[in-house]
């Protein structure tokens, strides 16, 4: 991709040359058109003059001395020795009423029939060569003053004038051009030094930018920045910790397992055989728990930038939840019963967190419950936010272990269990903006209740 430096370049620079180029169409318009009003008025003050000369009071004879005088003078001139080349270009005759040449300049033009009408005129001799010309009548007199001059001599002075304003125009924007790329560079030089300090940095380094001195321009990018290292850092932090959790917890199931595979293969008699295996199964389901507990644990810790879930309908959600535990909680003997209000209105939550919390609790719930006990799963609306309770009628919790419940891999009173399932709702609560909540029932019994706040 084009860099910034040359794009803005470009486009500057675009912009200037056609500026300029409109600037000089218009002085060339205008020089153009001031030149003509120049000119025309020095072929009309001409004229004027030369009607002044050709009325002063002679007679005949010396009107005609005078204008062979006149005549004798014109054509002794030599521009390139003692006049102007322009000279040549420029001329004027005089006619009397009769048609006949009183005076002219060796370049005059020669005309049949002679120009009549007064004014300014574009007039083209019989050479072919077009002349701006004045034409003045004197009636007094019986005169016809013609003064001209040929077009190329304004068309000369305006290709000076365009040749002596275009040259500077050019080489001034040059100059500006190159002042610009220097600026451009100076004013993207902070860019520039974020760049290459990026590039400098290693490529594990997480550590967040600090650029300093940094244009106001640049503070939301370096923000941005270092938001994405810190949400790589927490990702990173939750790979590291679901590694170190699984390598300490799989350590001792890996090392009973071994145990088990030992006596089976060492053991007598089919009856020691037989109650090694079993202990071998028991281990191995233990060890698949544990996994997918650490798995769960890892897929819902709460994530930076999880985008907002679409409303879902919670009493289906918790309902279709339920359903697939039914099976399990019957063949632990084990009855179910769900009651949910009637103010229930759909919720933005993903329904796998919902899933998982309930199935982490119910199964709490029947791992402590007695035989042919009862486990109650409500829902219900509490002023802003909803509330997912599940009670048992088992032996409920001691306060002192009330805190410890909530932390990893702690297990109490189940050799069967991991230690994360209330973790695992407790990170699930987190994310959905609410808390778990553990009570004693009365007589006997425990309610997990999970608080639903995003609504």
């Amino acid at each position: 991709m084009t860099s910034i430096r040359r794009r803005t370049l470009t486009l500057i620079i675009g912009l200037m040359l056609a500026g300029l180029a409109v600037i000089s169409l218009l002085n060339l318009h205008d020089s153009n058109h001031e030149i003509a009003e120049v000119y025309d008025a020095q072929l009309a003050q001409n004229a004027r003059l030369l009607q002044g000369v050709m009325r002063m009071p002679m007679t005949g004879k010396e009107h005609a001395d005078l204008y062979q005088a006149f005549n004798q003078a014109l054509s002794e001139a030599v521009p390139r020795v003692d006049g102007h080349p322009y000279e040549t270009k420029i001329a004027f005759q005089v006619w009397n009423a009769s048609n006949e040449v009183l005076v002219h300049t060796a370049s005059a033009p020669s005309f049949n029939p002679p120009p009549r009408t007064p004014g300014f005129s574009d007039v083209v001799d019989l050479s072919n060569r077009r002349w701006r010309a004045f034409l003045l009548e004197d009636k007094q007199n019986g005169l016809r003053i013609w003064v001209g001059e040929r077009d190329d001599v304004r068309s000369d002075l305006v290709d000076r004038i365009v040749r002596h304003t275009l040259w500077p125009n050019i080489l001034g924007s040059l100059m500006l051009a190159a002042m610009i790329w220097l600026a451009i560079g100076w004013g993207l030089q902070p860019l520039v030094n974020m760049a290459a300090t990026l590039r400098a940095r290693h490529p594990g380094s997480l550590e967040p930018l600090q650029f300093t001195p940094l244009p106001t321009e640049l503070e939301p990018m370096q923000a941005a920045l270092n938001r994405m290292l810190a949400q790589i850092q927490e990702v990173l932090g939750r790979e590291r910790r679901f590694v170190a959790d699984a390598a300490h917890e799989m350590r001792t199931p890996l090392a009973v397992l071994r145990v088990h595979a030992q006596n089976l293969l060492e053991a007598g008699s089919e009856a020691d055989r037989r109650t090694s295996l079993e202990h071998l199964i028991a281990g191995v389901d233990r060890t698949s728990r544990l996994v997918n507990q650490l798995l769960t644990m890892a897929r819902i810790e709460p994530q930076a930038g999880t985008q907002t879930p679409a409303p879902i309908d919670l009493v289906a959600t918790v309902r279709e939840s339920l359903v697939q535990l039914t099976p399990w909680l019957l063949s632990k003997e084990l009855e179910l019963v769900f009651d949910v209000t009637a103010d229930i209105q759909p919720v933005r939550v993903d329904p796998a967190v919902i899933d998982i919390a309930l199935n982490n609790l119910v199964t709490n719930a029947a791992n402590f419950s007695p035989l042919h006990g009862v486990i109650t799963v409500r829902l219900s609306k509490k002023d802003n936010r909803y509330e997912l309770s599940v009670e048992d009628e088992g032996p409920g919790i001691n306060e002192e272990d009330r805190d410890r419940l909530f932390e990893r891999f702690y297990s109490r009173g189940n050799d069967q269990g991991a230690g994360l399932g209330l973790a695992i709702v407790q990170t699930i609560a987190e994310r959905l903006g609410g808390q778990i909540r553990l009570e004693n029932r009365i007589p006997a019994g425990l309610r997990a209740t999970l608080e639903i706040c995003r609504f």
